[in-house]
């Protein structure tokens, strides 16, 4: 693993109102790893999430994404971060390649829209508007508009809820071959064997701390340095396994 810092996240703070969301919380994220930050509902991930992607403003705290500060360069950040977009971001009269060739207009950045679809494996629906694609389609598209400013780092929040095991694991391998190619990318997810399988370190968040943070392994093993048993035996493979194995990995998509 790299040891370059390409995310530092000091003392960070978000509040509304009363409530503070985020309670001061400091993290480092190497350049070229999976880094994901879990936790269960109303922990304050997403806020987190938000802040880093420049899209919600902090209370207090700082922010370094490759090297630019949150506070005095947030249009050099905007530049070299990929956001994901909900499929109700979509301008809904425009096919895929009509889309990534807005959004490359936007960016101002050149982009082969073809080789974008092929490497999300949507090139046959190019013509296809977002609409008439299925969950795990969506999701692709949606992962594949990060790709198009050529981004250091994507932010992919809960990108598998809801859907089937074959799209979800789909979407595991597209995102590890991303990383493959040198992006650095930070997860959310409420799936914890997602997390396990695809990130080099996670920070686990609660009540708006983070009160783990290392690699799966690693904090696996304390735990069970700690005693911990489970209360059955633990198999080589689950029920997904089994469902992928008798229906196979191949895409089911209208």
């Amino acid at each position: 693993m790299m040891e370059n810092i390409i995310i530092t996240v000091k003392e960070l703070v978000k509040k509304y109102g009363e409530l503070e969301a985020v309670k001061g919380i400091s993290f480092e994220v190497r350049e070229g790893e999976i880094f994901g930050l879990l936790g269960p509902n109303g922990a304050g991930k997403s806020t987190t999430l938000e802040i880093m992607e420049t899209l919600r403003p902090k209370t207090s705290g700082k922010v370094f994404i490759a090297g630019y500060d949150l506070d005095t360069q947030p249009r050099e950040i905007k530049k070299i971060i990929g956001v994901q977009l909900q499929s109700s971001g979509f301008y809904p009269g425009l096919n895929l390649l009509q889309l990534i060739e807005l959004f490359s207009g936007l960016y101002n950045e050149p982009v082969h829209a073809r080789e974008l679809l092929r490497m999300v494996n949507l090139e046959d629906k190019a013509r296809a508007k977002v609409k008439e694609l299925s969950g795990g389609q969506k999701q692709r598209f949606s992962i594949a508009t990060t790709l198009i400013n050529k981004p250091k780092i994507i932010f992919l929040d809960e990108p598998t809820t809801g859907l089937d095991p074959q799209a979800r694991r789909s979407l595991w391998e597209l995102i590890k071959e991303i990383r493959q190619k040198g992006t650095t990318v930070i997860i959310t997810t409420h799936y914890m064997d997602e997390a396990e399988y695809l990130c080099d370190r996670v920070a686990i968040m609660d009540e708006g701390k983070i009160i783990a943070l290392d690699t799966p392994d690693k904090l696996i093993d304390d735990l069970l340095a700690q005693g911990f048993e489970r209360p059955r035996v633990v198999k080589k493979a689950n029920l997904e396994d089994v469902f992928i194995h008798l229906t196979g990995h191949a895409l089911r998509e209208e």
